[in-house]
């Protein structure tokens, strides 16, 4: 970073909102008014990068008392029961949605709340044209590989400082930006349900968990041409040919 100018990067408040179309918006503004021709998007967020590559529908704001009071009904019910409801309310939706992620079934649940509709029927998953072209890279490793390194990376983590900046941000413990992978578990373990032993070991078994799912939705894209980190080589030229194939 002290290289390369990066954007999007610590700009927010942990209790400010944000969403995959609010990233889209910014991340298209920032290239409109660039002076530069090149970027580099990367990251492992897919409706992220989806949103920035394919655009994403317009959805109705969420006025702040609803989401207050599914924050509430969260903390008071549990997941289960929302899960639930949503299954009831808009269950085509249901049926694609991940059902351990809070913030996914919250928001659906804010929409349909608000304006009486199922969320699915705010989504047209239409492309939309954008006015620069799209080169997909993506980097893999051996499963196994990735298991071990990311058992070893959360163990340096830990070594680095998690639990200390953990319960520097745990009285803030019930924002959305901190229902993650890695607070999540270490909250358990300062509110005495788990031990600080079995935290760390739900921090790497639930980062294996994503990693699984961020396979799975990337292989379905087949714009992506796949690399070994180590292909440095071999990547350059694939973007030198690609770059070559859009002057003609």
């Amino acid at each position: 970073m002290l290289k390369v100018r990066h954007h999007f990067v610590g700009i927010l408040p942990l209790d400010r909102y944000f969403s995959a179309s609010m990233y889209e918006e910014a991340v298209c503004k920032l290239v409109e008014e660039s002076r530069h021709d090149t970027f580099l998007l990367t990251g492992g967020s897919m409706m992220y990068l989806d949103a920035v590559c394919n655009g994403i529908d317009e959805l109705p704001t969420v006025r702040d008392e609803i989401r207050e009071e599914m924050k509430r009904r969260l903390a008071d019910e549990g997941l289960d029961a929302l899960d639930r409801e949503l299954s009831q309310l808009d269950p085509q939706h249901w049926q694609n949605i991940d059902h351990n992620n809070p913030r996914r079934i919250l928001h659906a649940l804010e929409i349909c709340h608000q304006t009486g509709k199922p969320y699915s029927s705010f989504l047209s998953h239409s492309k939309k044209e954008r006015p620069f072209n799209i080169l997909k890279i993506g980097l893999t490793r051996p499963r196994e590989e990735m298991y071990e390194r990311i058992n070893l990376r959360v163990l340096k983590m830990m070594d680095d400082g998690l639990e200390e900046e953990a319960r520097k941000v745990y009285p803030l413990r019930h924002h959305n930006s901190l229902n993650t992978v890695g607070y999540k578990e270490l909250f358990d373990f300062f509110d005495g349900t788990t031990d600080l032993e079995e935290a760390v070991r739900r921090i790497q078994s639930n980062t294996r968990r994503y990693m699984r799912k961020q396979e799975t939705w990337f292989k379905r894209d087949k714009t992506i041409k796949w690399f070994a980190p180590t292909e440095i080589k071999e990547i350059i030229k694939y973007i030198d040919i690609s770059l070559e194939l859009e002057k003609e």
